[in-house]
């Protein structure tokens, strides 16, 4: 292998693991707040659940697939949606007013609702985990 490969190979990798690490300190730092406001334990099963949830024809799988791992595409739009999973979209969860802002808004059109603070904390482990 020569220099250059490496050399842009070794940065693809030390990318990779920042944007990993931005995750998961966002995902931490959340999770963390919403226990503040009365969330227990975060529970990836839950967020499993709730991911899968379908409540009058919509669950999240409505515009994101079954595979967070897989490209979504928004139902009235048509707009494409990149992977939820960080470790498919490494910029997943590393900004921490947007992942408020796409937990507000989406449990809004899913849920016809806000998530509660349990909810969200449930929902983030579960996406950081995949």
């Amino acid at each position: 292998m020569n220099f250059k490969i490496r050399k842009s190979f070794l940065t693809t990798v030390i990318c990779l693991f920042m944007f990993a690490s931005a995750s998961a300190d966002v995902t931490g730092e959340l999770i963390q707040e919403y226990k503040a406001k009365g969330a227990s334990t975060a529970s990836s099963e839950r967020g499993k659940k709730l991911w899968n949830k379908d409540v009058n024809g919509r669950s999240c799988t409505t515009c994101h697939t079954m595979s967070v791992k897989n490209e979504g595409k928004h139902k009235k739009t048509g707009k494409l949606i990149k992977p939820m999973a960080p470790s498919v979209n490494p910029e997943r969860l590393t900004k921490k007013r947007k992942v408020k802002k796409w937990l507000l808004r989406n449990c809004k059109w899913t849920f016809k609702r806000e998530c509660n603070a349990q909810e969200k904390s449930d929902i983030l482990l579960w996406l950081s985990q995949q």
